[in-house]
């Protein structure tokens, strides 16, 4: 399944928790983060959610598994990719990776609504929207 980084950062101390190890908040926030500039390449961006078509992917499922520690200066990149899309709905696997050995420190698979910010209610994925991934997923697989 090809992937594309959605995402990347370097663990700052205030992530991490009393443990010293990175917060599980902060684990779904880069995926959160990953969501966002996802949509964004697939033409939802913060302006358009704004003032524009007012739609956004909203997680309604997830499934995770926490696989290795993350600490305060691991850099960490996310790994996104497309698993399936219906008429109003998306499903994305995020996988978040320590850069320096490549290590899986958290895996976790978000099931999306297309969100219309105005009804609160699930909207279909609009046509451009459809194509942008597609073509993304396209482009993830040639980089493989």
């Amino acid at each position: 399944m090809a992937a594309m980084t959605s995402f990347r950062s370097v663990v700052d101390p205030a992530d991490c928790d009393f443990l010293g190890h990175m917060n599980v908040s902060r684990y779904f926030a880069a995926c959160s983060d990953g969501v966002f500039a996802i949509q964004s390449e697939m033409g939802l961006t913060a302006s358009d959610m704004r003032s524009g078509r007012r739609l956004s992917f909203a997680v309604v499922h997830a499934e995770s598994d926490f696989r290795s520690e993350l600490s305060a200066g691991d850099a960490i990149r996310l790994e996104t990719s497309i698993i399936e899309m219906g008429a109003k709905s998306i499903t994305f696997r995020h996988r978040l990776v320590r850069s320096e050995d490549d290590a899986t420190a958290f895996e976790t698979v978000f099931k999306c609504v297309m969100l219309s910010l105005e009804t609160r209610r699930a909207a279909d994925i609009p046509d451009e929207v459809r194509q942008r991934a597609d073509a993304w997923q396209e482009e993830a697989t040639q980089q493989r």
